[in-house]
């Protein structure tokens, strides 16, 4: 069973990929929040292994997984294996702790975390920006590798260590990250230029369903979790974050 979280189809990719290799079902984290569900409840047969795939948001897990995971409840768990796979653009901090602690209070242990890393796509403050083009070429192509070298550890352990902690990670992880959270996340400055063309795109896709069309246009709510769907989806590039976007690169995994 496979919970996944995606915004511009990195996690989305490596989801795929491992529901192609190991025969597990795909569940849209997104999707069953979406609604007024109190509990999230599955059942594991007893020879399935459990994965958790999302990417890094401002290193600590993207704000949808820890909702899901306060409403989740899985059935028959006797200790199968669980496995977290974050993707992320340089390195997680530490995103694998917080998520350990996350489905501890669930009763759930966490076998091991691994990262993979892909194209970056925040663009929503100064200082960050998308990959150049070489760049972000040559992490897709490296990619499908280091997803590999995941596949085989899970398959048979290596005791090697597949998880990008990064500098300062307690910072990054205990500081930032929950600043982010607080100050952040539900706030939206994005706004639609003229240039829109009311595909409603960007409705259709947003996770949290915060934006909503308008007189052909798109106007967002107050429950944003930054995770730059829409603006890196429009086909016109007609979104913009304030005035942090503009000119700055659009992202969208090819596949």
């Amino acid at each position: 069973m496979i919970f996944y979280f995606s915004g511009t189809g990195n996690s989305l990719w490596v989801a795929k990929e491992l529901s192609t290799t190991f025969k597990e079902s795909l569940i849209s984290v997104a999707d069953e929040l979406t609604g007024s569900k109190s509990h999230c409840k599955y059942d594991l047969k007893d020879d399935e292994k459990l994965f958790f795939v999302f990417p890094v948001h401002s290193w600590g897990p993207a704000a949808l997984v820890l909702k899901f995971i306060k409403k989740l409840t899985v059935g028959n768990y006797t200790g199968q294996q669980v496995f977290l796979i974050c993707t992320c653009g340089d390195n997680c901090g530490y995103t694998h702790k917080i998520i350990r602690k996350a489905l501890r209070k669930k009763s759930i242990r966490l076998t091991k975390a691994y990262s993979v890393q892909m194209p970056n796509n925040y663009i929503l403050m100064s200082g960050f920006n998308t990959d150049p083009k070489e760049l972000e070429e040559q992490k897709l192509q490296d990619a499908p590798d280091l997803l590999r070298g995941v596949v085989n550890d899970i398959k048979e352990p290596s005791g090697k260590d597949s998880y990008t902690v990064g500098s300062s990670p307690f910072l990054k992880s205990y500081v930032v990250y929950p600043l982010f959270r607080k100050f952040v996340l539900g706030k939206t400055r994005f706004y639609a230029k003229e240039s829109c063309t009311s595909c409603k795109l960007c409705e259709k896709i947003c996770p949290t369903k915060t934006i909503v069309m308008e007189n052909g246009k798109p106007v967002w709510g107050n429950a944003c979790v930054q995770c730059v769907a829409c603006i890196h989806h429009c086909p016109v590039r007609a979104i913009e974050y304030g005035n942090v976007s503009q000119d700055k690169g659009r992202y969208v995994h090819p596949e």
